[in-house]
């Protein structure tokens, strides 16, 4: 039942972060963090990354999800080509 429970719940925080992602506006990035923090979740960046790379949805824009840092972090088309969507968006990363 527990096992049922989790998947429910992964299922709900990851429709929540693509809903998230799809709303960030074209020249505008959000951290994972920031994206995981509005879903609901403070700790799980990585699990935002996780569903960035196997999101394939173009309605959903990854490529404005970054790092804390600032850096560009992972892209499932690349990163070139997630700097070049960027930098087509006015970001200079």
């Amino acid at each position: 039942m527990q096992k049922t429970f989790f998947k429910k719940q992964n299922n709900f925080f990851q429709k929540r972060v693509l809903k998230i992602v799809q709303a960030i506006p074209s020249g505008t990035t959000l951290s994972y963090s920031e994206v995981a923090r509005k879903a609901g979740n403070a700790k799980a960046a990585r699990a935002v990354g996780a569903i960035m790379a196997a999101n394939h949805n173009p309605q959903v824009p990854c490529h404005r999800v970054i790092r804390a840092d600032g850096s560009l972090g992972g892209y499932n088309r690349g990163k070139t080509r997630k700097q070049k969507l960027l930098i087509s968006e006015g970001i200079e990363p």
